[in-house]
């Protein structure tokens, strides 16, 4: 099943017209015979051996020729690496161009399929390039698509990021009309598999109900909110704490401690936990 429409595929038609920097081909030329040879999952683990040793000019080069053999862990790996500017200049065009290959040539888009994990998480990367636009290049923000795309990837893959990001569209009615309800079920689909921003947002719209048209539960808001703080890494903690705070002030002392002790018990002895408000 083809994942992108009309209005994708008019990117990548645009995108086309922008000609890959000869740098970035490998140079047959410095490849020996006994490499050339080598099979695709070979050149993905010598990348992958060379990223971890912290040779990334390497690693680049490996995954480069690994993924011109169509190894899709390669090309999703050197989209994360454009994206994120590990190891090379940071070029979100180019990563849009690579994730986007990785979707319109796999096929076979299923959970089951053994490239899952690699084209669900290209299909979540396009909608996150779609939702804010890449500066400079053809692809524009497109909010319709971008939670089409999430959409695809939450009910095909499964995949939590894209049961939150979808879920926080339809809360805002980003892309589409708003549907407070719907959201909060994704929210909790991907808050069940742990995912932190969708606990923290799911407990925060439990808290009093009110936006999900539902019967206000501050024990269960207010322990989602703290669950998600003490996991929340410092990033997610900038936005999570506020409304965990906000939550425990405004909730009962008796709810607060039903709360926290709920907390408590789910979380494991050994995991470190990050101080939440627990002001009298």
């Amino acid at each position: 099943m083809r994942l992108l429409d009309t209005a994708l595929c008019a990117m990548v038609i645009a995108a086309a017209f922008f000609a890959v920097e000869p740098s970035r081909a490998l140079d047959p030329a410095t490849i020996s015979s006994a490499d050339s040879a080598a099979s695709p999952i070979e050149w993905f683990m010598r990348g992958f051996k060379a990223y971890q040793r912290g040779d990334k000019d390497k690693a680049i080069e490996s995954l480069r020729y690994a993924a011109e053999k169509g190894h899709p862990g390669a090309r999703w790996k050197l989209g994360r690496m454009y994206a994120d500017g590990d190891g090379v200049t940071e070029d979100d065009f180019e990563a849009f161009k690579i994730f986007e290959s990785i979707v319109r040539e796999e096929e076979d888009d299923t959970s089951g399929s053994p490239n899952a994990a690699y084209v669900s998480s290209a299909v979540v990367a396009l909608g996150d390039y779609l939702r804010k636009g890449i500066p400079g290049s053809p692809v524009r923000i497109d909010l319709t698509q971008a939670r089409q795309l999430y959409f695809h990837a939450a009910t095909f893959f499964g995949d939590s990021q894209a049961q939150f990001e979808l879920g926080r569209m339809l809360l805002n009615g980003e892309g589409g009309k708003a549907n407070p309800r719907q959201a909060a079920r994704w929210l909790k689909l991907a808050a069940e598999k742990g995912h932190v921003g969708a606990q923290a947002l799911l407990g925060y719209l439990l808290f009093d109900g009110e936006k999900i048209a539902l019967q206000a539960e501050p024990v269960r808001g207010l322990a989602l909110l703290t669950i998600a703080l003490r996991h929340a890494t410092p990033g997610e903690s900038v936005w999570i704490r506020p409304l965990q705070e906000e939550a425990f002030a405004l909730a009962s002392e008796v709810d607060r401690r039903t709360a926290l002790a709920y907390a408590d018990e789910q979380m494991k002895p050994d995991e470190p936990q990050q101080q939440v408000v627990q002001k009298n």
